[in-house]
């Protein structure tokens, strides 16, 4: 069974760094309103770029594979949190949006269905505690 590891090494004030299996690290931090001095990612908000990015590289990795031909593609991701503490994010709107001259629809939805149904863990992490709704956007040139 696989597993990761990261490490999360508190740096000052609200600020933390923390790494990746990868070599990476990335600051959190929060807004001054709450001691922080808003120099690194929010830990909630950075659910939702997992979310997009595990997504992303499903579908991009399909393009070649699929030829598909697509000159921009951007995945915008919306999470509505609960009003009582633990807030967490209960409503998720996950939004796909291409770009191109000459885009395949049929391959696109097929593409992102993959990986919303079958290859993105971490869409399926968020499906155990959030209603995840997803649109597909076609931007033809």
């Amino acid at each position: 069974m696989a597993t990761n590891t990261v490490t999360t090494v508190w740096k000052e004030n609200m600020q933390f760094e923390s790494d990746n299996p990868s070599g990476h690290s990335i600051l959190i931090d929060t807004s001054a309103e709450y001691g922080g001095n808003d120099s690194g990612l929010r830990p909630k908000a950075m659910m939702l770029s997992s979310l997009a990015g595990c997504s992303g590289l499903d579908v991009v990795s399909l393009f070649d594979k699929m030829r598909l031909d697509v000159d921009d593609f951007k995945i915008v991701v919306t999470g509505e949190l609960t009003e009582e503490h633990p807030k967490y994010y209960h409503k998720v709107l996950v939004e796909y949006h291409f770009y191109g001259s000459d885009l395949d629809e049929k391959k696109i939805n097929k593409a992102v269905n993959l990986s919303i149904e079958k290859y993105c863990g971490v869409m399926e992490m968020f499906r155990k505690f959030a209603d995840v709704t997803t649109a597909i956007h076609l931007h033809n040139n």
